[in-house]
């Protein structure tokens, strides 16, 4: 069964296998995964994890943020990505957190998953309600986040807003 797990190296093979595959999404730190030595490979995990340390170096602009995979044994299905705090950016179009999954692995319910188990992680964050965006024309990414409780709050540019319930929500 598929959970969240904090990166390993134990993954590479798998992570660098679907990187190299067509349709793989080079999204920032993930750039060249499929070309990182074991040694590249390990420093890049250990990277991840400092992430969500307050004090760890990171470009302007960027805050502490939790780095989860989304695996089945030690097969990478996607990742998640829990932003700690809002900058004015994050507000308007990255929200509290993001998520992915491989594109073979698609239309098989594992955004809504991911997002559901990393909805826990965000409120031992401190985060009650959390920030989730997605494109205007991303109808799956939609559905996912209005599975998991996601209350529209508005349009801005090319991005919907939705605030998602961190914990249990009273009736």
């Amino acid at each position: 069964m598929a959970h969240l797990i904090n990166p390993r190296a134990s993954v590479a093979v798998s992570l660098r296998a679907v990187a190299a595959e067509p349709g793989w999404d080079e999204h920032s730190v993930y750039v060249g995964a499929a070309d990182r030595d074991d040694a590249a490979f390990a420093a890049w995990v250990d990277e991840l994890i400092d992430d969500a340390r307050a004090g760890s170096p990171r470009p302007d602009g960027f805050v502490p943020s939790t780095n989860l995979w989304w695996v089945e044994g030690e097969q990478y299905l996607g990742r998640v990505q829990i932003r700690h705090r809002l900058t004015p950016f994050l507000r308007e179009f990255g929200g509290h957190i993001g998520y992915y999954v491989v594109p073979r692995e698609r239309r098989r319910g594992h955004a809504t998953a991911i997002l559901a188990a990393a909805l826990p992680v965000a409120a031992a964050l401190g985060i009650e309600c959390a920030l989730v965006t997605c494109d205007v024309g991303n109808t799956a990414s939609r559905r996912t986040i209005e599975a998991n409780g996601g209350l529209f709050q508005d349009q801005r540019g090319p991005k919907l807003r939705y605030w998602v319930p961190t914990g249990p929500t009273l009736t």
